[in-house]
């Protein structure tokens, strides 16, 4: 199992960023010629939001070259051993697995609403049908699990900080856009956000 986890996981992050991020952002500049990527340069809070979450991207990578390279580096993000078992790495797998299908169905839902941060120049349709009954933020959910996931199958020091920061910076990402929504769509996301939950 081991063996197959340093191979599979780099393979997986990948996949994940292509399916999750970058086949979404391609469809919907393709079909609208807008770019969904909102995030600026301008010293805003929305902006520093967007740079902290492509670091949080990027560190996500390290525990898993690491591991994957076998190198002895990785002691060094102080492996919880205690955590090192089958049932764990299992739930792990499951977890990571079921975000990236819920991701790809909240993207098919959004269709060309889809942007990465919040798009004060094109108003975009509010979609609250599918797995957007279920939850306002399926997107930031599966994120969310998705880190989680990956501290389950190696659980280090780093995984952990990368969980509870990505959290965090997610939950005030949410905060920032549920004001632009409310201001964009008046009751009518009042209502949906009356009647769906934050995450679930």
């Amino acid at each position: 199992m081991i063996n197959f986890l340093k191979i599979y996981l780099p393979l997986f992050l990948l996949l994940y960023l292509l399916v999750a991020f970058v086949l979404p952002s391609y469809r919907t500049w393709k079909q609208t010629g807008i770019n969904p990527i909102r995030f600026g340069k301008d010293d805003t809070l929305h902006n520093y939001i967007g740079f902290v979450m492509k670091q949080l991207v990027a560190f996500l990578f390290v525990p898993v070259i690491l591991f994957s390279s076998g190198s002895k580096l990785y002691a060094y993000l102080l492996p919880a051993w205690y955590l090192q078992n089958q049932t764990f790495l299992v739930t792990g797998l499951i977890v990571i697995h079921i975000a990236l299908f819920w991701i790809i169905i909240a993207q098919y839902q959004m269709s060309n609403s889809w942007r990465i941060g919040i798009d004060e120049v094109n108003k975009t349709d509010l979609v609250t049908k599918g797995v957007f009954r279920i939850s306002r933020n399926p997107i930031f959910l599966g994120m969310i699990l998705t880190v989680l996931g990956l501290f389950f199958i190696l659980p280090n020091a780093l995984n952990f900080f990368l969980s509870l920061t990505t959290y965090f910076i997610i939950q005030v990402q949410i905060r920032l856009e549920e004001t632009f929504l409310e201001q964009q769509h008046g009751e009518v996301y009042k209502n949906y956000k009356s009647k769906t939950r934050r995450l679930i």
